[in-house]
Protein backbone atom coordinates (compact mmCIF):
# COMPACT_ATOMS: atom_id res chain seq x y z
CA UNK A 1 0.00 0.00 0.00
CA UNK A 2 3.03 2.69 0.94
CA UNK A 3 4.88 3.24 -2.66
CA UNK A 4 8.89 4.32 -2.16
CA UNK A 5 9.99 4.73 -5.45
CA UNK A 6 8.97 5.13 -8.68
CA UNK A 7 10.03 1.99 -11.14
CA UNK A 8 7.50 -0.40 -12.13
CA UNK A 9 9.74 -3.63 -12.51
CA UNK A 10 9.51 -4.96 -9.06
CA UNK A 11 10.56 -8.33 -7.74
CA UNK A 12 8.38 -9.94 -5.34
CA UNK A 13 9.76 -10.84 -2.22
CA UNK A 14 7.58 -12.71 0.83
CA UNK A 15 9.39 -12.60 3.84
CA UNK A 16 8.03 -15.18 6.09
CA UNK A 17 8.67 -17.01 8.94
CA UNK A 18 10.31 -19.85 7.67
CA UNK A 19 11.39 -19.13 4.39
CA UNK A 20 11.74 -16.29 1.82
CA UNK A 21 10.87 -16.12 -1.29
CA UNK A 22 11.17 -14.21 -4.23
CA UNK A 23 9.14 -13.75 -7.80
CA UNK A 24 9.59 -12.11 -10.99
CA UNK A 25 7.02 -11.93 -13.72
CA UNK A 26 6.53 -9.84 -17.02
CA UNK A 27 4.11 -8.41 -18.65
CA UNK A 28 4.03 -10.81 -22.11
CA UNK A 29 0.81 -10.02 -24.38
CA UNK A 30 -1.98 -10.09 -22.39
CA UNK A 31 -0.55 -12.79 -20.31
CA UNK A 32 2.09 -13.01 -17.73
CA UNK A 33 5.57 -14.78 -17.73
CA UNK A 34 7.71 -16.07 -15.26
CA UNK A 35 11.24 -14.92 -14.88
CA UNK A 36 12.71 -15.60 -12.05
CA UNK A 37 11.36 -18.00 -9.05
CA UNK A 38 13.73 -18.51 -5.71
CA UNK A 39 12.73 -20.21 -2.55
CA UNK A 40 15.54 -20.64 1.04
CA UNK A 41 14.44 -21.42 4.27
CA UNK A 42 15.64 -19.39 7.19
CA UNK A 43 16.13 -20.45 10.59
CA UNK A 44 13.56 -21.23 13.63
CA UNK A 45 12.97 -17.81 15.24
CA UNK A 46 14.63 -15.34 13.15
CA UNK A 47 11.42 -13.46 12.67
CA UNK A 48 9.00 -14.19 15.95
CA UNK A 49 5.36 -12.19 15.99
CA UNK A 50 6.18 -10.13 12.59
CA UNK A 51 9.37 -8.94 14.72
CA UNK A 52 12.87 -9.71 12.58
CA UNK A 53 15.01 -11.24 15.18
CA UNK A 54 18.17 -11.99 13.08
CA UNK A 55 18.28 -9.80 11.01
CA UNK A 56 21.88 -10.94 9.69
CA UNK A 57 20.13 -14.51 8.61
CA UNK A 58 17.73 -12.87 6.37
CA UNK A 59 19.59 -10.66 5.06
CA UNK A 60 22.03 -14.15 4.04
CA UNK A 61 18.80 -16.04 2.80
CA UNK A 62 18.01 -12.95 0.09
CA UNK A 63 21.33 -12.45 -1.16
CA UNK A 64 21.46 -16.12 -1.74
CA UNK A 65 18.31 -16.56 -3.11
CA UNK A 66 19.04 -13.24 -5.81
CA UNK A 67 22.94 -15.09 -6.45
CA UNK A 68 21.18 -18.56 -7.19
CA UNK A 69 18.40 -17.31 -9.29
CA UNK A 70 20.75 -14.67 -10.99
CA UNK A 71 17.95 -12.00 -10.05
CA UNK A 72 19.52 -8.30 -11.20
CA UNK A 73 16.13 -6.11 -10.66
CA UNK A 74 16.93 -3.87 -7.24
CA UNK A 75 13.51 -2.78 -6.61
CA UNK A 76 11.28 -5.38 -4.56
CA UNK A 77 7.65 -5.05 -2.95
CA UNK A 78 7.21 -6.80 -0.04
CA UNK A 79 4.64 -7.67 2.24
CA UNK A 80 3.49 -7.16 5.90
CA UNK A 81 1.25 -9.12 8.39
CA UNK A 82 0.40 -9.83 12.04
CA UNK A 83 -0.94 -7.82 15.22
CA UNK A 84 0.90 -5.15 14.01
CA UNK A 85 -1.27 -4.35 10.72
CA UNK A 86 -4.37 -3.04 11.29
CA UNK A 87 -7.29 -3.49 7.75
CA UNK A 88 -10.56 -2.36 8.34
CA UNK A 89 -13.48 -1.64 5.59
CA UNK A 90 -15.14 1.52 6.88
CA UNK A 91 -18.43 4.14 5.64
CA UNK A 92 -16.99 7.64 5.21
CA UNK A 93 -19.10 10.44 3.43
CA UNK A 94 -18.56 10.50 -0.09
CA UNK A 95 -15.94 13.22 -1.02
CA UNK A 96 -12.94 13.10 -3.61
CA UNK A 97 -9.97 11.21 -2.82
CA UNK A 98 -7.93 13.95 -1.99
CA UNK A 99 -10.55 15.70 0.33
CA UNK A 100 -10.72 11.60 2.05
CA UNK A 101 -6.57 11.94 1.92
CA UNK A 102 -6.75 15.03 4.16
CA UNK A 103 -9.50 13.76 6.93
CA UNK A 104 -8.54 9.89 6.64
CA UNK A 105 -5.59 11.07 9.58
CA UNK A 106 -8.76 12.04 11.86
CA UNK A 107 -10.76 8.87 10.85
CA UNK A 108 -8.02 6.24 11.26
CA UNK A 109 -7.49 7.37 15.16
CA UNK A 110 -11.27 6.11 16.24
CA UNK A 111 -10.06 2.60 14.38
CA UNK A 112 -6.86 1.97 15.25
CA UNK A 113 -5.46 1.02 19.17
CA UNK A 114 -1.82 2.55 18.53
CA UNK A 115 -0.83 5.94 18.42
CA UNK A 116 -1.44 7.67 15.15
CA UNK A 117 1.79 9.14 15.20
CA UNK A 118 3.65 5.77 15.12
CA UNK A 119 1.33 4.09 12.14
CA UNK A 120 1.76 4.97 8.29
CA UNK A 121 -1.78 5.07 7.25
CA UNK A 122 -2.96 4.35 3.86
CA UNK A 123 -6.74 3.92 2.17
CA UNK A 124 -8.65 3.00 -0.98
CA UNK A 125 -11.94 3.62 -1.93
CA UNK A 126 -13.31 0.47 -2.57
CA UNK A 127 -16.99 0.80 -3.55
CA UNK A 128 -19.00 3.41 -5.43
CA UNK A 129 -21.52 5.92 -3.08
CA UNK A 130 -25.19 4.29 -2.61
CA UNK A 131 -27.71 6.44 -3.94
CA UNK A 132 -29.67 5.93 -0.68
CA UNK A 133 -27.00 7.26 1.57
CA UNK A 134 -23.98 8.67 0.14
CA UNK A 135 -21.69 7.03 1.63
CA UNK A 136 -18.50 4.83 0.44
CA UNK A 137 -16.90 1.78 1.71
CA UNK A 138 -12.99 2.84 2.43
CA UNK A 139 -10.60 0.07 3.54
CA UNK A 140 -8.43 1.80 5.73
CA UNK A 141 -5.10 0.09 6.20
CA UNK A 142 -2.65 1.16 9.08
CA UNK A 143 1.02 -0.46 9.68
CA UNK A 144 3.11 0.48 12.55
CA UNK A 145 6.39 2.27 11.49
CA UNK A 146 8.69 0.23 13.51
CA UNK A 147 8.02 -2.98 11.45
CA UNK A 148 8.09 -0.87 8.33
CA UNK A 149 11.33 0.30 9.13
CA UNK A 150 12.61 -2.99 10.21
CA UNK A 151 11.91 -4.24 6.86
CA UNK A 152 13.31 -2.26 4.84
CA UNK A 153 16.57 -1.83 6.79
CA UNK A 154 16.85 -5.48 5.94
CA UNK A 155 16.13 -5.15 2.31
CA UNK A 156 18.71 -2.24 1.96
CA UNK A 157 21.49 -3.94 3.93
CA UNK A 158 21.02 -6.72 1.37
CA UNK A 159 21.81 -3.92 -1.28
CA UNK A 160 18.23 -3.72 -2.45
CA UNK A 161 15.70 -1.10 -2.50
CA UNK A 162 12.03 -0.72 -0.92
CA UNK A 163 9.58 0.16 -3.78
CA UNK A 164 6.26 -0.97 -2.48
CA UNK A 165 5.43 -2.19 1.18
CA UNK A 166 1.90 -4.30 0.62
CA UNK A 167 -0.15 -6.50 3.05
CA UNK A 168 -0.15 -9.93 2.72
CA UNK A 169 -4.14 -10.23 2.48
CA UNK A 170 -3.78 -7.89 -0.68
CA UNK A 171 -1.37 -9.79 -2.36
CA UNK A 172 -3.19 -12.88 -1.81
CA UNK A 173 -6.35 -11.10 -3.28
CA UNK A 174 -3.96 -9.81 -6.20
CA UNK A 175 -2.69 -13.45 -6.90
CA UNK A 176 -6.47 -14.96 -6.76
CA UNK A 177 -7.72 -12.49 -9.50
CA UNK A 178 -4.68 -12.94 -11.83
CA UNK A 179 -5.22 -17.06 -11.04
CA UNK A 180 -9.03 -17.48 -11.30
CA UNK A 181 -12.13 -16.52 -12.62
CA UNK A 182 -14.49 -14.36 -11.06
CA UNK A 183 -17.56 -14.76 -10.99
CA UNK A 184 -20.65 -12.42 -10.05
CA UNK A 185 -21.71 -12.41 -6.15
CA UNK A 186 -19.53 -15.39 -5.34
CA UNK A 187 -18.02 -15.04 -1.95
CA UNK A 188 -14.48 -16.68 -2.16
CA UNK A 189 -12.17 -17.25 1.11
CA UNK A 190 -8.83 -17.24 0.79
CA UNK A 191 -6.26 -18.64 3.51
CA UNK A 192 -2.95 -18.42 3.19
CA UNK A 193 -1.39 -20.80 5.94
CA UNK A 194 2.05 -19.88 6.97
CA UNK A 195 4.54 -21.37 9.45
CA UNK A 196 3.49 -18.69 12.17
CA UNK A 197 0.44 -16.66 10.68
CA UNK A 198 -2.47 -17.17 8.87
CA UNK A 199 -3.93 -14.43 6.74
CA UNK A 200 -7.94 -14.58 5.80
CA UNK A 201 -9.18 -12.52 2.93
CA UNK A 202 -12.87 -13.02 1.92
CA UNK A 203 -13.60 -11.77 -1.55
CA UNK A 204 -16.94 -10.69 -3.30
CA UNK A 205 -16.31 -9.57 -6.78
CA UNK A 206 -13.33 -10.03 -6.65
CA UNK A 207 -12.80 -7.06 -4.05
CA UNK A 208 -11.84 -7.65 -0.12
CA UNK A 209 -14.59 -7.65 1.84
CA UNK A 210 -13.32 -8.96 5.32
CA UNK A 211 -9.67 -9.42 6.10
CA UNK A 212 -7.95 -11.55 9.49
CA UNK A 213 -4.70 -12.56 10.31
CA UNK A 214 -3.68 -15.32 13.17
CA UNK A 215 -1.46 -16.07 15.08
CA UNK A 216 -2.27 -19.65 13.90
CA UNK A 217 0.33 -21.54 11.50
CA UNK A 218 2.30 -24.64 10.70
CA UNK A 219 4.32 -24.28 13.57
CA UNK A 220 1.81 -25.75 15.46
CA UNK A 221 1.69 -28.89 14.10
CA UNK A 222 5.25 -29.31 14.14
CA UNK A 223 5.45 -28.13 17.81
CA UNK A 224 2.35 -30.90 18.96
CA UNK A 225 4.24 -33.90 17.13
CA UNK A 226 7.51 -32.55 18.65
CA UNK A 227 6.22 -32.22 22.12
CA UNK A 228 4.24 -35.35 22.27
CA UNK A 229 6.90 -37.59 20.70
CA UNK A 230 9.73 -36.25 21.98
CA UNK A 231 11.46 -35.42 18.53
CA UNK A 232 13.85 -32.64 17.67
CA UNK A 233 12.38 -29.24 15.75
CA UNK A 234 13.71 -30.88 12.37
CA UNK A 235 12.52 -34.32 13.01
CA UNK A 236 8.80 -33.38 13.52
CA UNK A 237 9.12 -31.12 10.32
CA UNK A 238 9.61 -33.78 8.64
CA UNK A 239 7.24 -36.46 10.10
CA UNK A 240 4.67 -33.75 9.34
CA UNK A 241 5.20 -33.79 6.23
CA UNK A 242 4.91 -37.71 5.64
CA UNK A 243 8.55 -38.39 5.66
CA UNK A 244 9.48 -41.18 7.98
CA UNK A 245 12.41 -40.49 10.84
CA UNK A 246 14.18 -42.38 13.05
CA UNK A 247 11.83 -44.52 14.88
CA UNK A 248 8.78 -43.31 13.42
CA UNK A 249 6.75 -43.38 10.81
CA UNK A 250 3.29 -40.53 9.52
CA UNK A 251 1.08 -42.96 11.91
CA UNK A 252 2.40 -42.17 14.55
CA UNK A 253 2.14 -38.17 13.86
CA UNK A 254 -1.57 -38.24 12.44
CA UNK A 255 -3.31 -38.18 16.01
CA UNK A 256 -1.53 -34.84 17.04
CA UNK A 257 -1.97 -33.70 13.34
CA UNK A 258 -5.82 -34.30 13.82
CA UNK A 259 -5.91 -32.70 17.06
CA UNK A 260 -4.34 -28.92 15.51
CA UNK A 261 -6.73 -30.04 12.55
CA UNK A 262 -9.75 -29.58 15.23
CA UNK A 263 -7.82 -26.17 16.23
CA UNK A 264 -7.63 -25.01 13.04
CA UNK A 265 -11.38 -25.41 12.02
CA UNK A 266 -12.21 -23.54 14.82
CA UNK A 267 -10.00 -20.71 14.38
CA UNK A 268 -11.58 -20.31 10.69
CA UNK A 269 -14.81 -20.87 11.82
CA UNK A 270 -14.38 -17.97 14.49
CA UNK A 271 -13.33 -15.59 11.58
CA UNK A 272 -16.34 -16.38 9.34
CA UNK A 273 -18.45 -15.99 12.12
CA UNK A 274 -17.49 -12.93 12.80
CA UNK A 275 -17.81 -11.79 9.20
CA UNK A 276 -20.97 -12.72 8.50
CA UNK A 277 -22.33 -11.38 11.76
CA UNK A 278 -21.54 -7.62 10.58
CA UNK A 279 -22.41 -8.46 7.09
CA UNK A 280 -25.50 -9.46 4.73
CA UNK A 281 -23.43 -11.85 3.11
CA UNK A 282 -24.06 -15.64 4.69
CA UNK A 283 -23.02 -18.34 2.48
CA UNK A 284 -19.04 -18.49 1.49
CA UNK A 285 -19.08 -20.34 -2.10
CA UNK A 286 -15.40 -21.42 -2.34
CA UNK A 287 -12.25 -21.94 -0.25
CA UNK A 288 -8.58 -21.54 -1.52
CA UNK A 289 -6.25 -22.33 0.09
CA UNK A 290 -2.18 -21.29 0.50
CA UNK A 291 0.88 -21.26 2.02
CA UNK A 292 3.70 -24.30 2.78
CA UNK A 293 1.71 -25.63 5.45
CA UNK A 294 -1.65 -26.47 2.84
CA UNK A 295 0.15 -29.08 1.71
CA UNK A 296 0.46 -31.12 4.76
CA UNK A 297 -1.88 -35.26 3.99
CA UNK A 298 -5.15 -34.45 4.04
CA UNK A 299 -5.57 -30.88 5.54
CA UNK A 300 -7.61 -29.73 3.03
CA UNK A 301 -9.57 -32.73 3.02
CA UNK A 302 -10.38 -31.77 6.59
CA UNK A 303 -10.95 -28.27 6.54
CA UNK A 304 -13.26 -28.91 3.74
CA UNK A 305 -15.51 -31.17 5.57
CA UNK A 306 -15.42 -29.34 8.48
CA UNK A 307 -16.08 -25.75 7.66
CA UNK A 308 -18.63 -27.64 5.07
CA UNK A 309 -17.44 -25.60 2.02
CA UNK A 310 -15.98 -26.55 -0.92
CA UNK A 311 -11.97 -26.54 -0.93
CA UNK A 312 -8.57 -26.49 -3.15
CA UNK A 313 -5.35 -25.69 -3.02
CA UNK A 314 -4.32 -22.67 -4.78
CA UNK A 315 -1.90 -22.58 -8.17
CA UNK A 316 -1.21 -18.64 -8.54
CA UNK A 317 0.63 -19.79 -11.28
CA UNK A 318 -1.73 -21.57 -13.02
CA UNK A 319 -2.01 -18.54 -15.97
CA UNK A 320 1.20 -17.79 -15.64
CA UNK A 321 3.68 -19.11 -18.52
CA UNK A 322 7.08 -20.52 -17.35
CA UNK A 323 9.79 -21.79 -19.91
CA UNK A 324 10.13 -26.13 -18.88
CA UNK A 325 13.66 -25.75 -19.39
CA UNK A 326 13.99 -23.12 -16.94
CA UNK A 327 11.72 -23.81 -14.63
CA UNK A 328 10.35 -27.75 -13.76
CA UNK A 329 6.65 -28.25 -14.50
CA UNK A 330 6.33 -30.92 -11.53
CA UNK A 331 8.42 -28.43 -8.79
CA UNK A 332 6.15 -25.73 -10.25
CA UNK A 333 3.43 -27.30 -9.36
CA UNK A 334 4.54 -28.46 -6.02
CA UNK A 335 6.02 -25.08 -4.99
CA UNK A 336 3.28 -22.98 -6.30
CA UNK A 337 0.92 -22.78 -2.98
CA UNK A 338 3.90 -21.53 -1.13
CA UNK A 339 4.09 -18.78 -4.11
CA UNK A 340 0.49 -16.90 -3.56
CA UNK A 341 1.92 -14.01 -1.29
CA UNK A 342 5.33 -13.67 -3.54
CA UNK A 343 3.26 -13.54 -6.64
CA UNK A 344 0.79 -10.84 -5.60
CA UNK A 345 4.12 -8.39 -4.75
CA UNK A 346 5.08 -9.42 -8.22
CA UNK A 347 1.86 -8.08 -9.93
CA UNK A 348 2.32 -4.71 -7.86
CA UNK A 349 3.43 -1.31 -9.46
CA UNK A 350 4.67 1.73 -7.80
CA UNK A 351 1.85 4.05 -7.79
CA UNK A 352 -0.92 1.71 -7.85
CA UNK A 353 -4.02 2.04 -5.02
Amino acid sequence: MFSLLKKNDLVGLDIGTSSVKAIQLKRAGKGLELVHLGIAAIPPETIVDGKIMDANAVVSTINQIFAENAIKTKEVAVAVSGHSVIVKKIRMAHMKEGELRESIQWEAEQYIPFAIEDVNIDFQIIGPPTAESQEMDVMLVAVKKDIVNDYQAIISSAGLHTAVVDVDAFALENAYTISYEIKPDELVALVNLGAAVMTINILKNGVSAFTRDSAFGGNRYTEAIQKSLGLSYDQAEKLKMGQQVEGHTFEDAKPMIAEVNNELVGEIRRSFDFFRSSSQDEHIHNLILSGGSVLLPGVLEFLSQGLEIPGEIANPLRNTKADPKKFDPEYLEFIAPQTAISVGLALRQVGDK
